[in-house]
């Protein structure tokens, strides 16, 4: 029997796996595909700077820029406003990582694999749960080269992405919300990248709009556009996505760009949530626990996050082989999931419904144009370093206001001079 069985060997679940098998446990990890260097597909592949201290941890971080990992800046433009961005992210090294998954999954998966006490365990398709006596989940059915296998543990971590089968067969349903844009994008050669933004959102709303670089010298180009733009984009997909830049502000010239990779996307992408993350016996970690919209580039880090806190919860219980120690402390990690997660993926849900910007967010992006301080709070909560009820305080929400109004009044007076010539 092992001490935790994974179902998934993608970044939640080898993160879990690195972190629980340090602490001397025994982890077998259920990957269904064959491929070592299999590597998710649909994803812009960003992972915001509130990842930085668990990627130390696991020792990532070194290995991330050593696999050609770019630091990650943001910077935010409104069609209204200038940059948002914090001015002082470089200089005290506050940076997130730009890193293809065709490299970041392998490497995550080798670290996993490496660790003492984790077995990885390839193409196994895990089709069904067992349980004990008395309900409670002791293990996973796998099928390997077409015979099914158990494989038994005190607790069974689903890091089996948004189409969990852990999820499902535990009685763990999944809450949709829309999304009401599509996203698609491809890596491109030859695209301008300023090293204090390396990853740039355009809110040309109802359309956003990204670009993040990465050390090998290309750029993600990406595009998530509202629905109803879904017949001019299906016309000519790169097209419509190289041109749609032409008329944001302050945008690079993209008429000399390479393209170096496949146009990819979905045409739809539902938030995904669950009001209960684990059960007896069992926990969901990463996207089988939580999904949100593409374009808020989170995916990434609130893997690495989530497996960290799962991983510090259930330790000492596994280690005392106490089936009730176990379940209480699921339900500190799902406590501190619905915490920590909870207000980052409703704002990120609200914003998908959303044709325009929130006024409170417009506000305080048009005052943060030229307010260092309230630029840095709202980085912070974008690159989840923070948490979104910051900006709810009423003495950024006082500054802004005033900030706002400042930045319209300036505004009004530049155009009556343009106006009149």
């Amino acid at each position: 029997m092992y001490d935790v069985v994974i179902v998934g060997g993608s970044l939640a679940g080898c993160s879990t796996a690195a972190l629980l098998g340090r602490a001397g446990l025994r982890v077998a990890v259920l990957e269904a595909h064959k491929d070592p260097d299999h590597y998710k597909r649909l994803c812009t592949a960003t992972i915001r700077a509130g990842t930085q201290p668990v990627l130390r941890r696991l020792g990532l971080a070194d290995k991330l820029a050593e696999a050609g990992s770019m630091p990650c800046y943001d910077a935010f433009h409104s069609a209204a406003d200038g940059w948002v961005l914090d001015e002082t992210a470089v200089e005290r090294g506050d940076y997130g990582y730009n890193l293809q998954r065709r490299l970041l999954d392998p490497l995550v998966r080798r670290t996993a694999a490496e660790t003492p006490g984790v077995e990885l365990i390839l193409g196994a398709k895990v089709t069904d749960l067992s349980r004990d006596a008395h309900g409670r989940v002791n293990g996973v059915v796998a099928k390997i080269k077409g015979e099914e296998t158990l494989f038994s543990g005190r607790l069974v971590i689903g890091a089996d992405g948004r189409s969990s089968v852990v999820a499902d067969r535990a009685g763990l349903p999944a809450i949709e919300t829309e999304n009401r844009r599509y996203i698609y994008f491809a890596h491109y050669r030859n695209v301008d990248m300023p090293a204090d933004r390396t990853l740039r959102a355009w809110f040309a709303m109802p359309d956003i709009f990204l670009m993040a670089g990465f050390g090998d010298g290309t750029a993600v180009i990406s595009c998530a556009p509202d629905k109803r733009s879904l017949p001019e984009f299906d016309l000519d997909r790169e097209k419509f996505l190289l041109e749609s830049f032409k008329n944001l502000p302050d945008a690079p010239d993209l008429s000399n760009v390479e393209r170096v990779t496949d146009l990819i996307g979905t045409r739809d992408y539902p938030n995904i949530r669950r009001r209960r993350v684990v059960a007896p016996g069992l926990a969901l970690v990463g996207d089988a626990a939580m999904v949100a919209d593409p374009v808020s580039g989170v995916g990434c880090g609130f893997a690495f996050q989530a497996a960290e806190w799962l991983a510090d919860a259930v330790t000492d219980a596994l280690k005392s082989q106490d089936s009730a120690a176990i379940d209480k402390a699921l339900a500190r990690y799902q406590k501190q999931h619905r915490k920590r997660l909870g207000l980052h993926h409703f704002t990120i849900a609200d914003l998908s419904k959303r044709t325009v910007l929130p006024p409170v967010i417009r506000m305080i992006l048009a005052a943060a144009v030229d307010d260092p301080k309230i630029a840095q709070s709202y980085v912070s909560v974008v690159t989840r370093n923070s948490s979104p009820a910051v900006l709810f305080s009423p003495k950024l929400l006082v500054r802004a206001a005033i900030g706002a109004r400042r930045a319209r009044a300036t505004q009004r007076r530049e155009q009556v001079p343009a106006l009149a010539a």
